[in-house]
């Protein structure tokens, strides 16, 4: 499978999401190497369509310079927050065991308490003798 269109696609919602979080406009097309237009054109079919929706657009020139530039280092950054979130679930998996060992644990040494004290005989009457 080719991984261009994903590169792709992981870049336009992240420019979707900057512009969402209310970094300007122009600087953004500035620094990512974008038109504004299609910054905005992106904006749009994202709120209409959401994240299918621009990986399914395709109008434009390839990327050049600081495009490509731009794609390299969101691209990086939506790897490593990949990595962070899979790692935060493994610390969750790992906690919620740490909590249950930690329950089971203490319910083993209260019913080790409580089997030694002393109370009466466990044994029954036999019967028939």
């Amino acid at each position: 499978m080719n991984e261009e269109p994903i590169s792709q696609l992981v870049f336009r919602v992240r420019a979707v999401e900057l512009m969402e979080q209310g970094v300007n406009v122009t600087r953004l097309s500035r620094d990512l190497g974008v038109s504004r237009w299609a910054l905005y054109r992106w904006r749009k079919i994202y709120q209409k369509l959401g994240a299918a929706g621009l990986s399914l657009e395709t109008k434009g020139r390839p990327l050049l310079g600081r495009a490509k530039a731009a794609y390299a280092q969101l691209d990086a950054t939506a790897r490593a927050q990949a990595e962070v979130a899979e790692l935060e679930r493994k610390v969750g998996q790992q906690q919620r065991q740490i909590d249950f060992l930690t329950r089971a644990f203490k319910r083993v040494k209260e019913s080790r308490q409580n089997s030694g004290a002393t109370g009466g005989t466990a044994s029954t009457e036999r019967s028939g003798e």
